[in-house]
């Protein structure tokens, strides 16, 4: 399955963006329409920019999943009012993570009483995305973590795995949830090529206080980014290939975090197209 299974995850991606004052001119520059664009959602500047720039991007042909973290609503009114926006712009596709904010917004403290939310309006998007973390998260157990994933499958669509640079843990972690019947769909997360310095750059533009939790929470990633030319994903792949193509994986694609590095993504994408041949 190697090459032929690695080259089906790389055409089937989806590009992290931050919705940064130039994300849309680099989208359009760079990611072909065949690409999904998801659009990330900050604890400091809240849900209003991800809601524009992925109305923009929608109306430029683009298929665009919002990022919509549980810990931004404010309530059942802004569930439907954040709901109805997306739908008028043709939006099907929505990515319910937790969320960082802390304290949230308002009543919501996780993803799973927003999916029921969105159950209760009558289940207004085709696609449903939920978070999985293959390393460990820093406030909650490995076994809560996958027991939540058991908890939401029924009012989700597929998973995005979290960061993951190493390839052992990462296929342990999907043998581990689907030996638990989790079945959905798996969108394996991979850092696309960056430097240090321009993930500094991207961080120091998310605003003061986003960029001091950006930094405190994924410090252990600078350390990857400062080899020389930078990160690529090229090893971490090549040496998972076999756990992340086996047929009981379930691996649907790649959700590449290109902290708005996307000439350099797109670039480095069609370079491995290129060396795995049709």
């Amino acid at each position: 399955m190697g090459a032929s299974g690695l080259r089906a995850l790389l055409k089937n991606v989806r590009y992290e963006v931050l919705p940064a004052k130039a994300a849309e001119d680099k989208v359009l520059a760079h990611v072909p329409r065949d690409v999904v664009v998801t659009v990330t959602a900050s604890p400091v500047k809240g849900l209003e920019p991800t809601l524009d720039l992925a109305g923009r991007l929608a109306a430029h042909g683009y298929r665009v999943v919002p990022h919509v973290p549980a810990r931004l609503l404010r309530d059942d009114a802004h569930v439907k009012d954040v709901v109805d926006r997306l739908r008028e712009v043709g939006v099907d596709d929505v990515f319910v993570p937790a969320g960082d904010s802390d304290p949230p917004a308002g009543a919501y403290e996780g993803a799973l009483p927003v999916l029921r939310r969105l159950g209760e309006l009558g289940s207004p998007f085709t696609h449903v995305g939920v978070t999985g973390y293959p390393e460990s998260h820093p406030l909650i157990h490995d076994d809560v973590t996958i027991q939540a994933m058991w908890d939401k499958r029924e009012h989700a669509t597929y998973i995005v795995s979290n960061l993951c640079f190493d390839a052992r843990v990462l296929g342990e972690w999907v043998g581990r949830i689907r030996r638990r019947d989790v079945t959905l769909p798996l969108y394996v997360g991979v850092a696309g090529p960056v430097q240090r310095a321009k993930l500094l750059a991207m961080a120091t533009k998310i605003g003061v206080g986003e960029s001091t939790r950006f930094l405190t929470k994924h410090a252990s990633w600078f350390l990857r980014f400062a080899t020389p030319g930078g990160y690529s994903p090229d090893r971490l792949l090549a040496r998972s290939a076999e756990a992340l193509t086996a047929p009981g994986a379930g691996v649907a694609g790649l959700h590449v975090f290109t902290f708005n590095q996307l000439a350099e993504t797109e670039r480095w994408r069609q370079a491995a197209l290129e060396r795995l041949g049709d």
